[in-house]
């Protein structure tokens, strides 16, 4: 044998190690990933993770294990607590979500996560300025969101809602300084005040409405749909620059609530038409 065929001889033994060696990994590592997935189902999520860990270690390619390592530790996490060891299983949740974006910045399931992880850290925050930089944040995901899926309904009724959480707190203050109880009709009564907020926060709620509105062509019985409407309306309404706009707003928010009751009584009446049914079977 000639020293060439002898050196590809050793070649390709040494392949078949390698390759022989990454399918037994590979193969260890989604053993990993169903121990690890039968430990979040029975809630022991510090098991779960560690098995999460164990797979990326043994496959770092294996994307799958990496999201559910992210989920995990979100499981692990609590809106509005700031313990440091608290803090820290957000932030593991965050650098885990976000390593999976490096590599599918489309993947709908870690941005929809950190879209929620945004949105619930606003539970904790009391200075306004620091919530609304952080509703901000939420908008920002969710909208990335509703941009990878159109039809993700969810993403458009958060962005509503987002609207609503940024907007309702400026406009309570507002109408306290202007000596309006909550039941006192509007508009707001200062007239500079009023000009100013709807300056500022007219586009940003009719952008609100929008995307509700965009949710109810996805899901025309998205009742929570339906109540963020009348919200929006009704809040919008104490910016209105004249007493027909005021006027229509209104008729707007009172017919979106009543919208939002009879799609409740009629959700429920399905449900209690449905439920002794299945029960008998």
């Amino acid at each position: 044998m000639n020293r060439k065929w002898t050196y590809l001889v050793a070649a390709l033994a040494m392949a078949l190690v390698l390759v022989s060696g990454t399918g037994c990994k590979k193969l260890r590592a989604r053993d990993d990933l169903n121990k690890g997935v039968q430990a979040f189902r029975n809630a022991r999520y510090s098991d779960a993770v560690d098995k999460f860990k164990e797979a990326i270690e043994l496959d770092p390619t294996f994307p799958t294990a990496r999201l559910y390592l992210a989920i995990a530790y979100f499981q692990q996490w609590i809106p509005g607590s700031d313990e440091p060891d608290n803090e820290k299983m957000l932030q593991a949740a965050k650098d885990q979500f976000n390593k999976v974006l490096q590599e599918d910045p489309k993947n709908a399931v870690a941005i929809e996560y950190l879209a929620q992880l945004n949105y619930s850290e606003t539970q904790g925050i009391k200075d306004l300025d620091k919530k609304i930089a952080k509703l901000d944040e939420a908008q920002t995901w969710y909208q990335r969101l509703s941009d990878v899926d159109q039809k993700n309904k969810t993403a458009l009724y958060s962005l509503g809602v987002i609207a609503w959480a940024k907007w309702y707190p400026t406009l309570s203050v507002a109408r306290a300084k202007a000596g309006m109880r909550p039941e006192d009709p509007g508009p707001l009564k200062d007239k500079k005040a009023r000009e100013e907020l709807r300056a500022k926060y007219f586009d940003m709620i009719n952008a609100g409405i929008g995307n509700l509105n965009h949710a109810l062509e996805i899901d025309p019985k998205y009742d929570d749909a339906m109540a963020y409407l009348n919200l929006l309306y009704r809040e919008r309404a104490d910016l209105a620059a004249t007493p027909e706009e005021y006027k229509a707003d209104v008729g707007q928010a009172d017919l979106w609530m009543q919208k939002t009751l009879d799609m409740r009584k009629l959700k429920a009446g399905i449900t209690a038409d449905v439920t002794p049914a299945a029960a008998g079977q």
